[in-house]
């Protein structure tokens, strides 16, 4: 197959079967690469899969994990739809996570938890959207690049959430840089909890409520983006821009539009991590998710579906390579990021290497069915 001829390959093998022949060759190499350093690879990926989903309390510390990345993949992917590559999840994460502790800790003391928590929730997708306009903004109307623009906003939130922390919402007499405790009622029911409630016996895991959020927010970008008229039109302003301002487009409300959704959810992170985990505004709570989110979009190719088994790829990763440096103390965390990388490089950089042969095998399989059908 020539490289300049199009690629045929049909949607559901682009969406399903090749990221899983680029993990399966992410896999083949760590194993190479896990057989150098004289461990058995084999054991190594047994492990890996037991500490995740051999327990109840694996799935739990794995789905926990996969419901932040959830969020921020998806604040990759809506932006990604409409043209944008928002690399700010990370400082949208922060400011959400401000906003929603914000409010829990000036109404914590005064609403109940059915009314306190759906304001956190309103709050914390309000920051996320109101950070991520501004590069949406600079981008609109005076062509700032969103790459850069996003990526000094993370570190502009990183600095405003220092200096809250250390100053106005410093705990009095606490040394750790973090706010004071919410209040009950801002605690984000944790899934032991509400099976609790049914009567059904669950592991205590950070595995809270926010997971139904997460579901919620897979459902609503599916639904936006192709049941919906404004959806069509952010994806045909990322797909030909010049065709969709022909034809009566706005970009600018496009750019907008697709970035203000993206900062929100990224905003979400805030209500899995503290008012779920944590219940107080900590300085480093996102740690990397933001970053990480741009693996799962990639990995899930921007689709909702996708996305949420590529967050069960990473959760499974994030909490299988802690069982593994528990099991195997040789095996360090920095082995796991190893892995996450060959992922993210297979998957990112060199996604489309297995797909011209993956294409010629599937032209291969579909000339060769109907010879097989008229010989029988």
């Amino acid at each position: 197959m020539s490289a300049h001829q199009p690629l045929d390959l049909p949607r559901w093998a682009d969406l399903v079967v090749l990221p899983l022949v680029n993990l399966a060759m992410a896999l083949a190499v760590a194993g190479v690469v896990v057989a150098g350093i004289g461990m058995d690879p084999l054991q190594v990926i047994s492990l890996l899969v037991q500490g995740a989903f051999g327990s109840r309390a694996g799935v739990s510390y794995t789905l926990y994990y996969a419901t932040t990345f959830v969020f921020t993949g998806l604040a990759v992917a809506v932006a990604f739809h409409g043209g944008l590559f928002n690399i700010g999840g990370e400082g949208q994460a922060m400011m959400g996570g401000l906003g929603s502790a914000l409010v829990a800790l000036a109404l914590g003391d005064r609403l109940p938890a059915a009314l306190l928590l759906p304001l956190m929730v309103l709050a914390g997708t309000a920051a996320g959207a109101a950070w991520a306009a501004v590069p949406a903004a600079l981008q609109a109307w005076r062509g700032s690049h969103v790459v850069i623009t996003t990526i000094m906003a993370n570190f502009i939130a990183s600095a405003v959430l220092s200096y809250l922390l250390v100053n106005p919402l410093k705990e009095p007499g606490n040394m750790a840089v973090e706010s004071r405790a919410f209040p009950e009622a801002a605690h984000m029911p944790s899934v032991h909890q509400a099976l609790g409630w049914l009567g059904i016996d669950w592991p205590s895991t950070p595995l809270n409520l926010s997971v139904l959020l997460a579901a919620a927010a897979v459902a609503g970008v599916w639904i936006y983006l192709w049941k919906l008229r404004s959806g069509y039109e952010l994806r045909a302003v990322g797909h030909a821009p010049d065709a969709a301002h022909y034809a009566g487009i706005r970009p600018r409300r496009q750019i907008m539009a697709s970035m203000l959704c993206a900062g929100a959810l990224a905003g979400l992170v805030g209500m899995n991590e503290l008012a779920g985990v944590q219940h107080r505004l900590l300085l480093d709570y996102v740690v990397g998710a933001g970053f990480t989110g741009i693996a799962v979009s990639l990995i899930g190719r921007n689709h909702p579906v996708g996305i949420v088994l590529a967050s069960l790829l990473f959760g499974a990763l994030y909490q299988g390579g802690a069982e593994l440096a528990f099991e195997i103390p040789a095996f360090s965390r920095d082995m796991v990021a190893t892995l996450q990388g060959l992922i993210v490089l297979f998957s990112g950089a060199l996604a489309m290497v297995a797909a011209p042969g993956l294409a010629r095998l599937l032209a291969w399989s579909r000339r060769a069915r109907p010879a097989g059908a008229a010989h029988g």
